[in-house]
């Protein structure tokens, strides 16, 4: 990581300062220049076009676990905390499809006629009826 941001910034501070400060060394860095792709880093970046591929096929709906299952049946093998931390990096994170309110197709049901007419005091027991747990008036 160090050597990243010694690259990064090399064309505003020298590499020797950078180096110094940081507490590694200029031929460390140069080595790490010219050091080919290891072969994690080539698998990975395999990996990530199936995760990515399979993410974006599932609308972007998909956690790490849909994920990894797919990349398995693709037939690359890796582990689920890989695939984690690879969606991770390249910020990949699961949303939920949203569920809203029902649509509303412009029927209505039947409501029932109001014959109570807010008068709510009966002369006997079971005259008239709430909808409240269905307990009669007395």
């Amino acid at each position: 990581m160090t050597f990243a941001f010694v690259a990064k910034h090399r064309h505003i501070w020298p590499v020797s300062w950078m180096c110094a400060v940081l507490g590694v060394s200029r031929s460390g860095f140069h080595a790490w220049l010219k050091r080919p792709i290891s072969a994690r880093a080539i698998y990975d970046a395999k990996l990530v076009l199936e995760i990515d591929k399979s993410f974006k096929a599932s609308d972007r709906t998909y956690g790490a676990r849909r994920v990894w299952r797919d990349v398995l049946e693709e037939g690359l093998a890796c582990g689920l905390h890989r695939i984690e931390r690879l969606m991770r990096q390249n910020a990949m994170r699961a949303r939920p499809k949203r569920r809203g309110n029902p649509k509303d197709d412009g029927e209505r049901s039947v409501i029932a006629g109001n014959i109570l007419d807010r008068d709510f005091q009966a002369d006997r027991p079971n005259q008239k009826w709430t909808c409240r747990g269905l307990m009669p008036l007395l």
